[in-house]
């Protein structure tokens, strides 16, 4: 029998308890993956609420209003014709059936026909449009559940009067649509994904059975996750993109880890050892880099807390939980797994791939790259920081945008009718809300500062009619919607909040004695989003850092490779960034994925940093332990580099594969964002697997030499997070052939 290795660290430890029981951990992992499904299921995931606050005065706008006002979905109906005008009677009669229609409806309420008295501003200046406005019965974030049979009736009308345009866009028909569109996409996302990278692991692996392991860990932790996300979000409600998030990194990290673990089990087994000695030393060494990479990951997604937006402290939640899970699954189950399996993990072969015995060794590819990298280490790495810095210079110019309906996609009937209303009546369907608290809003001051708020208004030139005003009960706060110039997220839309924050609001009903005031809706919330966001992101980033470089010391001991850990990591990460300004922001190639926007969403900076750092680290720390391991075993850190390199390229090149086309699937997808994350991740991840791996990591490493391990004497108290004995002899293996 061979020899074993013997790591006293956690995940030796774990990897030996779970070869040992492996009944108990494999079916104790399917039992944990159903209980927290079904958990998820009883239980149910809180939604984050349509009118959940956001940061600065437009948060504090929105609470007072979700205090003081019922607040239900306000909802248009358009008809529209282009020879009829709204004076003839076939539009009055086309108008009615509408109402009629909608007041048959239990959940439509307050229904208001263009041409009741008062309702003037209903009727677009050229005559051939006019709105019915209604609301959906209750709360706003329960309108999406109520307004399918709305919809229903208004296409009904549409039927019934071909000639006419009707359609309808409202809080509860867009958020229907976008929730649908968006569960659609999701399911596409897998669709796509799941046999796109199980064809990647065939190709790695050669063989059915070691091919779906990964991906069935990957799988049923994200099934865990979504489950088990359902405790969290009674405390922190999640965003309606959280099971996307999950499945993203997810798929990610799960097959990268098991990816790691399987590959080094399979080289301890074609260098001689037995099953249960190369299962050991797997546990013992790409188990200890899988355990150090996802606390790494965690710490990077915990970034996302500091933000101070509920949307991203979900995120981080639901990003450390499956990352967490993949972890556990990745250091329990998968050697039980291969305990049982043994050989038998080679089993399925794929007709016409080299055998699995033939994928073990070191790859002649990489190997060549890595060689003349190592001849002329300062040429190369001047080069590979040239390309990066060129790539990431388009960054200095980096515009956000808040994610709003200009950014969703264009192919949406609601949206559709949303561009039809806009170019009818301009601002009507998005407006700034001016709030007035007072002891009573309806004093003769107070009346008389919003009608010179009204016009002042309509004299800017920035904002149009209707411009509507809602008093609560008590008398206490008035709302005054107003109409304003722009989509909602461009200049001018911005420019007409900012005047009326800044010139109207503060000469009119900022004037009432006693009067707290305040400008929210959509527009203003956008603003003050980039604005927290802008002062949270470098918190964020010190934030990654600080921990990063504090694990990283600890794993490796040396403040060399901490150090350059996060400078390697931001390089690519920088890069990324400046991909996604050509593509997003300068158009380049935009049309060719089908994007619509000219601008970064604005918490995409911040949210594929705390991404990006961490999975990139997946690759950053299997790579370093391996070097680490060979220094630790006599070999010259030359030596270690081009051998720890070469011994991995092949599975962080498969690893990589898989994560750029997954990634990739989100590109073809309809939101923006989600394009977005596609594009900045794919970009990455490749980037950091090439240029950062294959050139920048080893010629810093032959240039620095021996300093790459430096340690101070004043950090010597540093504990060791493993300890390692040098390996038992084992027999002497055949000569195992290269891999490609």
């Amino acid at each position: 029998m061979a020899g074993s290795v013997h790591r006293e660290n956690l995940a030796a430890r774990a990897g030996r308890w779970s070869a040992r029981h492996w009944k108990t951990a494999v079916f104790g992992w399917l039992a944990f993956v159903l209980v927290a499904f079904a958990l998820g299921n009883v239980v149910g995931t809180n939604s984050l609420s349509v009118n959940e606050p956001g940061p600065g005065e437009s948060g504090r706008v929105q609470r007072i209003l979700n205090d003081e006002f019922e607040q239900p979905a306000k909802e248009l109906v358009l008809v529209q014709s282009s020879s009829l005008t709204a004076a003839s009677a076939r539009f009055h009669a086309t108008v009615q059936d509408v109402v009629r229609r909608l007041e048959a409806q239990p959940n439509a309420t307050n229904i208001e026909s263009p041409f009741a008295p008062g309702s003037a501003g209903r009727v677009s200046s050229n005559g051939h449009s006019a709105l019915v406005e209604f609301d959906i019965r209750g709360k706003s974030e329960d309108a999406k559940d109520k307004v399918e049979p709305i919809l229903a009736a208004v296409a009904d009308a549409q039927r019934a009067s071909p000639q006419f345009t009707i359609a309808e866009f409202g809080g509860g028909s867009v958020n229907k649509g976008i929730s649908d569109q968006f569960g659609k996409d999701l399911l596409k996302a897998g669709a796509l994904s799941l046999p796109v990278t199980l064809v990647i692991l065939l190709i790695t692996f050669g063989a059915l059975v070691a091919a779906g392991i990964p991906l069935l860990l990957a799988l049923t932790s994200v099934l865990a996750a979504i489950g088990l996300l359902a405790l969290p979000s009674k405390v922190l409600p999640m965003d309606d993109a959280v099971n996307a998030v999950v499945l993203l990194i997810g798929l990610a990290v799960g097959v990268d880890y098991s990816m790691f673990y399987l590959k080094r089990e399979r080289e301890e087994r074609a260098a001689g050892r037995s099953e249960r000695a190369s299962i050991e030393a797997a546990a013992a060494t790409s188990g200890r880099s899988v355990l150090i990479s996802g606390c790494t990951v965690i710490v990077a997604m915990a970034g996302m807390f500091i933000s101070g937006d509920k949307t991203f402290e979900g995120f981080a939640a639901a990003t450390m939980l499956v990352v967490a899970i993949s972890v556990l699954g990745s250091l329990t189950v998968l050697p039980a797994l291969l305990s049982k399996l043994g050989d038998r993990v080679n089993k399925g072969r794929v007709p016409f791939l080299r055998s699995p015995d033939q994928r073990v060794g070191e790859s002649r590819f990489w190997g060549a790259i890595v060689e003349r990298v190592m001849r002329r280490p300062l040429l190369s790495g001047v080069l590979a920081a040239g390309v990066l810095i060129a790539l990431a210079v388009p960054a200095l110019r980096l515009q956000t945008t808040q994610n709003s309906i200009e950014s969703y996609p264009r192919s949406l009937a609601v949206i559709r009718t949303y561009d039809k209303i806009q170019k009818a009546f301009p601002g009507d369907a998005l407006a700034a809300q001016v709030l007035v608290e007072a002891p009573d809003v309806r004093s003769d001051a107070a009346r008389s500062a919003i009608r010179e708020l009204r016009r002042r208004a309509l004299a800017s030139g920035e904002m149009f009619r209707p411009i509507e005003i809602d008093v609560n009960s008590a008398g206490t706060v008035a709302l005054i919607s107003i109409p304003i110039a722009g989509n909602g997220t461009n200049s001018a839309s911005k420019h007409a909040v900012q005047t009326l924050r800044d010139d109207l609001v503060p000469a009119t009903v900022g004037r009432i004695p006693d009067a707290t005031t305040g400008v929210g809706g959509m527009t203003a919330s956008s603003i003050d989003f980039e604005h927290q966001f802008r002062q949270r992101t470098p918190y964020v980033f010190a934030f990654v850092f600080a921990l990063t470089f504090v694990l990283m010391l600890l794993a490796f001991r040396s403040i060399v490779i901490a150090l350059k850990a996060i400078v390697l990591n931001a390089l690519s990460v920088a890069a990324a960034y400046g991909i996604l300004v050509l593509v997003f922001q300068d158009g380049i190639g935009r049309g060719l994925i089908g994007a619509s926007s000219g601008g970064i969403e604005s918490f995409m900076p911040m949210f594929l940093f705390v991404i990006l750092f961490g999975l990139s680290m997946d690759y950053h720390v299997f790579i370093l332990s391996r070097i680490r391991e060979g220094v630790d075993h006599g070999m010259s850190t030359d030596e270690a580099v081009e051998h720890g390199i070469k011994t991995t390229a092949g599975v962080v090149t498969s690893a990589a594969i898989v994560m750029v086309l997954v990634f990739s699937v989100f590109i073809t997808l309809s939101f923006d964002l989600l394009k977005q994350f596609g594009v900045g991740l794919a970009a990455a991840v490749l980037i950091d697997a090439t240029i950062i791996r294959g050139v920048l990591l080893p010629a810093s490493m032959k240039l620095l030499g021996d300093w790459n391990w430096y340690l101070p004497s004043w950090l010597e108290w540093l504990p060791r997070v493993a300890v390692a004995t040098e390996p038992e002899p084992i027999p002497e293996a055949s000569p195992v052939p290269a891999a490609r």
